[in-house]
Order: structure tokens, then C-alpha cells, then sequence
């Protein structure tokens, strides 16, 4: 079954090459997550997709400081990048 994709481009391993045009992908998977399946996937499932998940977690009211806490405890206890997880810490809603 066809449905809707987004590519953001984001290197492996490093953090998203436009992180505005990342911060409103991402916001709007958050908002179409409401009413519909929103799959959030990279290369290898770990990174790019904890982090994402966890700016995800952010935008759902989980405080940045522990969103990546809450990725490791709900999706994949494998540590993202340091870079990776600043990411998140500063991501602000």
C-alpha cells in the first residue's frame, strides 16, 4: 500500500544537514502521529531514529533533558552520538 514519505536528509552517525527543515518534518510527524501511523526510520534503526524519536518525545512534553532517557527505556537502550544527544538536550518546542 502506497502512503505519503519524507526524506530528510541526515548523514549517518551526524546530526541533520538543515536542522529547520528537520524541525518542521519532524513537527509534523508529531502532528499527523494523532490521527494516523507514522513510521520514523534511518539506515541502521539506532542514531538517526533514536534521536528523532526522542525530539519526538520532546514535542510530546517529554523534557529534553530526558528524552533520550525515555527513547533508551522505550525503544533502544544503545547510547546515541554525544552531538546526537545535545541535539535533543537544546531542541526546544
Amino acid at each position: 500500500m502506497p502512503w505519503e514519505s519524507v526524506r530528510l536528509r541526515w548523514p549517518d552517525f551526524r546530526l541533520p544537514a538543515d536542522r529547520d527543515t528537520a524541525r518542521t518534518v519532524l513537527a509534523g510527524a508529531w502532528e499527523r502521529a494523532a490521527g494516523e501511523r507514522v513510521e520514523v526510520a534511518c539506515g541502521g534503526g539506532r542514531g538517526r531514529t533514536g534521536t528523532a524519536l526522542a525530539v519526538l518525545a520532546v514535542l510530546d512534553g517529554v523534557p529534553a533533558g530526558e528524552a533520550v532517557a525515555y527513547v533508551r527505556r522505550h525503544y533502544d537502550r544503545h547510547a546515541r552520538r554525544p552531538w546526537q544527544r545535545r541535539y535533543v538536550r537544546r531542541f526546544t518546542v
